[in-house]
């Protein structure tokens, strides 16, 4: 398993001007992850690397989360909330996945990374079709 991605992400943070960069990059390497752990899985059966990859992608969201939490957070009051309300649903989707894996709930964590990365980057979620809602949390389980 890759090193501790709290501490890149901690080094690397304060290493750059605006912290996006790494954040993208991070999200991208467990997306990367994630993908080639559905390529490889098949559904209901136990998979050890989606298993590590799942971990993995969580412990960025706690991360992510932990920052967004702060009190000196710079991102606007109601931005945070929304953030944190979704890394409510991630933390969620991501223990029924270890619990029971479905292939739906993966591709929700795929698209949740991928959107949370465009946001990032500055791209606007208008220039692609839309794409299904996550499930609420209440049937993430």
């Amino acid at each position: 398993m890759p090193a501790n991605p709290y501490k890149i992400y901690q080094k690397n943070k304060v290493n750059t001007s605006s912290g996006k960069g790494i954040e993208i990059a991070v999200l991208e390497m467990a997306n990367s992850r994630l993908r080639s752990s559905r390529g490889s899985w098949k559904e209901g059966i136990f998979c050890r690397e989606l298993d590590e990859t799942l971990r993995f992608n969580q412990k960025i969201w706690d991360v992510f989360q932990a920052d967004w939490a702060r009190e000196d957070c710079s991102l606007p009051l109601e931005l945070r909330k929304d953030l944190l309300s979704l890394s409510v649903f991630v933390r969620r989707t991501t223990f029924s996945m270890l619990g029971q894996p479905e292939l739906g709930k993966l591709d929700s964590l795929i698209q949740i990374n991928e959107n949370l990365s465009k946001g990032l980057r500055g791209q606007s979620m208008q220039s692609r079709p839309a794409s299904p809602k996550p499930q609420p949390a209440s049937q993430a389980r």
